[in-house]
């Protein structure tokens, strides 16, 4: 681990408060959520689930951790109140990994769990479990108080917890493909039977689940989310990039369309009606309705922050849009954009409104593929902004959904390769 991230005891979690940003506590910490992965590699740490003070209890992602400290977890303040369910891959370290009996890897020796403790990875969001406090002897019991030398060992000096490499379903599947692109993920579930390709997108987590499906064929697309339960698909939907979550929407039925959208957040399900309500293969339907957007008082430091955001793609990274409030699609006046190069340029403090790129005229919500195309070749570009006739910004169009239209259709199915074998026993 490297100096200076915090190594977090589990044990000093149990029962702390969880706050959002404004101060207000929202619930409080009962168990934590790890997928355990095959061979040695320690279980990454998926969320906590939260018990709200209507006693519901939810599942937080600890992509909404902001912070873990002073006996408190701080959060985004976005919080979904879905009822928690545990999936196949997920272990609750409270319920089932503390207290639980397994064996040292240089003695053989059998030792019980005390407790585990949890790590940020460097320059990553991602979280870790990395230590075991064990116990050595036998195992007490609510008459005998257990005895023995006390340790705290690496993950890996222990073996008892880790997936067995076969017999285990979707789950050994999952844990195998664990660190594969989307893409390639998506290249595994596309060549699996429907019955397998159902029991591994049900075991995903949500963000990792719209990662895939963006990345299918939409006849896979379709068949997965109609095997999910209507609150998890539209959950699936809002964690989708919203032009990819639009142009699986307006392939459903209609009525399938109004109840998944009932079922998600209100913005979420503005911006779906807003893109379903331009023609699929102009600028305003391949849009995606959150690219950075600053106000003219915001700084290049502000705007480099705003970059670093490792959920952002490449090309949506690649510059930001400079509106007047509001600074949410639709904005108010479009100004200008801000390419990435020009504030690596820039000194921190200076406002992003006086290196304005200006000149460039920004892409009509009506314009067409071959339009689009052309701007992009053209002005050598990875984005582009949609302004509409008044002058908001409604979105940006990015290359990669200029190139996923201009594509045949089955380009998906046909362009598919993966060196690795793909398993598809137990169909």
């Amino acid at each position: 681990m490297a100096a200076g991230v915090p190594r977090i005891f589990v044990s000093h979690l149990s029962g702390v408060p969880v706050f959002d940003p404004a101060g207000d506590q929202v619930g409080r910490v009962r168990d934590l959520v790890v997928m355990l992965r095959v061979g040695q590699r320690p279980p990454r740490l998926l969320g906590l689930v939260v018990e709200l003070a209507t006693r519901r209890r939810i599942f937080l992602p600890m992509t909404r951790v902001t912070a873990i400290q002073s006996g408190q977890v701080i959060t985004t303040g976005v919080l979904n109140v879905r009822r928690f369910e545990q999936r196949p891959t997920e272990r609750l370290v409270f319920g089932e990994l503390l207290d639980r009996r397994v064996t040292l890897t240089e003695t053989g020796e059998e030792v019980s769990v005390l407790d585990l403790s949890v790590h940020q990875l460097p320059a990553r969001r991602e979280w870790e479990i990395d230590r075991v406090f064990v116990r050595k002897g036998r195992k007490g019991s609510a008459f005998r108080r257990a005895k023995g030398e006390a340790l705290t060992v690496e993950w890996t000096a222990v073996t008892g917890f880790s997936l067995e490499e076969q017999g285990q379903g979707a789950e050994s599947l999952l844990a195998t493909f664990e660190q594969l692109r989307p893409a390639d993920l998506a290249n595994v579930l596309h060549h699996l039977s429907p019955k397998r390709r159902a029991e591994v997108a049900a075991a995903l987590d949500d963000d990792r689940l719209a990662d895939v499906l963006e990345e299918l064929p939409e006849d896979d697309q379709i068949e997965i989310l109609g095997k999910l339960k209507e609150e998890r698909a539209a959950d699936v939907l809002e964690a989708m990039d919203p032009d990819d979550a639009a142009d699986l929407l307006g392939e459903l039925p209609t009525d399938d369309q109004e109840r998944l959208l009932r079922l998600m957040q209100p913005g979420d399900a503005a911006d779906m009606r807003r893109l379903m309500s331009y023609e699929e293969r102009t600028a305003g339907g391949l849009m995606t309705t959150e690219p950075i957007v600053l106000r003219p008082d915001a700084s290049v430091a502000d705007a480099l922050a705003r970059v670093r955001n490792a959920d952002l793609s490449p090309a949506l990274a690649a510059q930001v849009y400079v509106c007047r409030p509001p600074d949410e699609t639709p904005t108010g006046k479009y100004l200008g954009t801000v390419h990435f190069q020009r504030l690596l340029r820039e000194p921190p403090p200076s406002l992003v409104s006086s290196i304005l790129d200006s000149d460039l005229q920004p892409l009509d919500p009506e314009a067409d593929l071959p339009a689009i195309a052309g701007f992009f070749a053209t002005y050598d570009m990875v984005a582009a902004p949609v302004v509409d006739e008044a002058g908001a910004l409604l979105g940006a169009v990015t290359v990669d959904d200029v190139l996923d239209h201009m594509l045949p259709e089955d380009w998906r199915e046909t362009e598919f390769h993966l060196d690795e074998e793909v398993p598809t026993d137990g169909s």
